[in-house]
């Protein structure tokens, strides 16, 4: 039987209370094109030994799940203060959660805020991704999440859009902030007439919905020519800047 939902602080989530494992954040740049500029830094969690997300998930449990999700709002935001994106102004941070760990909107915001507050990182600057991978047990109870954080002045981010459950579905019933395109859309697009069609169609409903295109996996330089010249701006990738442990990486303009 899972355990009973109780709201949880900042403190206890920077402490990793009621969780038998440790974590830590890498953080990889996504770039604006024009502006040539890190436009967000994306929290990814990694284990305190190196180890990859997928041993740290491996951990996660119907009993640990919320105060995972919690402890690595708080995580990412206390790492990315103390790493400078604080002074940063006009950088974001982006931020995983899990839809399946939130219960009330409303509640489980408590620690973020707490935490955004403490560590002078303002909340329009927070946006929090929902992984199209992740199967949505209730698209209304998604839905008041999208809703919640908005009202509290987050942004907010499907990502891997493209490869997962729902595809254009979920984008018709929720219209976030941003769409981060998946690289199984992107990768080897610029030698691909097919995949070249599905993104101007996608970056056609982006315009039309008032929502901003991220691309990712970008590994090469033919790759991030064609996107930009079908319109993308902002993009993440191997090609500008790996993940790195705990560090804010400066990222690497192809010439």
């Amino acid at each position: 039987m899972s355990r009973p939902f109780i709201p949880v602080g900042c403190r206890e989530c920077r402490d990793g209370a009621g969780l038998s494992f440790e974590f830590s954040m890498a953080f990889q740049p996504i770039l604006d094109l024009r502006r040539r500029t890190v436009h967000a830094y994306e929290a990814l969690v990694r284990g305190v030994e190196g180890q990859g997300a997928g041993w740290v998930l491996e951990q996660v449990n119907s009993d640990n799940r919320y105060r995972f999700d919690q402890a690595c709002r708080v995580k990412a935001i206390e790492l990315a203060a103390r790493l400078g994106l604080a002074d940063r102004p006009d950088c974001k941070l982006h931020i995983n959660f899990l839809p399946n760990a939130v219960y009330r909107p409303e509640t489980c915001i408590r620690a973020t805020l707490e935490a955004a507050k403490q560590f002078e990182l303002p909340t329009d600057r927070l946006v929090f991704e929902v992984t199209e991978g992740e199967q949505v047990q209730d698209e209304a109870h998604l839905q008041g999440i999208f809703t919640e954080y908005r009202r509290q002045g987050f942004a907010t981010a499907i990502d891997d859009f493209g490869a997962g459950y729902s595809g254009l579905n979920l984008l018709a019933n929720f219209q976030p902030d941003i769409i981060k395109l998946d690289m199984a859309l992107t990768r080897g697009i610029d030698s691909d007439r097919v995949r070249r069609s599905i993104v101007s169609g996608v970056l056609l409903v982006c315009r039309e919905l008032g929502i901003r295109p991220v691309a990712e996996g970008v590994e090469t330089l033919a790759e991030l020519n064609t996107l930009a010249d079908l319109g993308i701006e902002l993009v993440q990738g191997y090609l500008l800047g790996r993940p790195v442990f705990e560090q804010l990486p400066e990222p690497h303009w192809p010439d």
